[in-house]
């Protein structure tokens, strides 16, 4: 199966995985799956970080690297992620978290979130 860690699901995994659901964390260390991290969420963690709304325990670019090394794959954003943005209805309004699931259906990814409101687009698999 492939994953797509929404942006505190990676945070999550990068630091606490106390936090992360025994679900989820039995899919995320099942070496059979193939882990993704979305330029979205570095996108968006950057800029937290940068409002002095987000800290990490290490620098992001540090994250991003360690989990790279660690077999996570890196999603870039790309014009038929963009593009699918359309056929989702209005359900989530944050931009991250709707690209995100944009990402997830066009990849055939499930996301993995345990946020309530992206459980609510019906053609998402969500891991909790």
């Amino acid at each position: 199966m492939r994953l797509l860690l929404d942006t505190h699901a990676l945070v999550w995994w990068a630091g606490d995985k106390s936090k992360l659901s025994p679900t989820a964390l039995a899919e995320l260390r099942d070496p059979a799956n193939e882990i993704m991290l979305s330029a979205a969420s570095i996108w968006e963690l950057q800029i937290k970080i940068a409002l002095g709304k987000f800290t990490l325990v290490h620098p992001l670019d540090v994250t991003v690297r360690q989990q790279a090394a660690n077999g996570v794959g890196l999603l870039p954003v790309t014009v038929d992620h963009s593009l699918a943005l359309r056929h989702l209805p209005p359900i989530h309004k944050d931009p991250f978290d709707r690209m995100l699931i944009a990402q997830a259906l066009t990849e055939g990814a499930a996301l993995v979130s345990a946020d309530a409101v992206v459980a609510k687009y019906p053609a998402v698999i969500t891991v909790w």
